[in-house]
């Protein structure tokens, strides 16, 4: 019976590892459409979230019924809840590479990036991708450092948005008050999209630990002297 529990348990995180799965491909395979006005490519994006929304709810089932049927504690318990709250993250992500391919397709046959925010909407693109493969496999691993470094990591995704709200704030702007909202726009789903897998990481932290990553980071932070030394 014990067997049987633990099995459900590791069935809810290989649930959660082919949801970061799904949704890392999608934000990749969404920016390919946005900067090449793919619009098939866009379709079948905004298509595949529904199996994204599937898997969430068919996890959230079985966490609830474990939850009744088992009435989990301590570390088990923490699990669940967690899980709950990472699908949670995990979903909107999948939200966010879909809306990225809507934009996409609003604007075929026209591509919504100028070319001179080519290289930096691919690079956002790519960092995603990356930050939610390093979160899938936190997922698997439970790697409590490889987890905080994703904050870090994310460091870099905050830079990029700037740098793109510097290009539409310039005054050379010549793009239009169209293309501006669509940049602007794209710029929010990336930088939102990093704070979900930088969750998805936190809670892991607190699956493992029990203590929430910011106030870990805290305690581990090394001590200095007054003169920094």
């Amino acid at each position: 019976m014990r067997d049987a529990y633990h099995e459900e348990l590791d069935s809810i995180g290989d649930g959660l590892v082919e949801m970061a799965r799904l949704v890392g491909s999608a934000i990749g395979r969404a920016t390919t459409a946005m900067l090449d006005a793919d619009l098939k490519l866009a379709e079948n994006v905004i298509e595949a979230d529904q199996k994204v929304d599937q898997l969430q709810h068919d996890l959230e089932a079985r966490a609830i019924a474990l939850l009744a049927r088992q009435q989990p504690v301590a570390t088990d318990l923490r699990i669940v809840v967690t899980s709950l709250r990472m699908s949670a993250d995990l979903e909107r992500s999948g939200d966010l590479a879909q809306h990225v391919a809507k934009l996409a397709r609003l604007r075929f046959p026209e591509r919504a990036v100028p070319n001179d925010l080519h290289a930096t909407i691919l690079e956002m693109g790519q960092l995603a991708q990356r930050l939610m493969a390093k979160a899938a496999e936190v997922i698997i691993t439970k790697d409590v450092d490889l987890a905080l470094q994703l904050e870090q990591d994310d460091d870099e995704m905050d830079l990029l948005h700037r740098t793109l709200f510097q290009h539409l704030i310039d005054d050379r702007w010549k793009h239009g008050i169209e293309t501006a909202v669509d940049v602007t726009l794209l710029g929010r789903y990336y930088e939102r999209y990093a704070d979900h897998a930088v969750a998805v990481a936190k809670r892991v932290v607190y699956l493992v630990t029990g203590e929430h990553a910011d106030d870990l980071q805290q305690d581990i932070q090394p001590v200095t002297g007054v003169d920094g030394a």
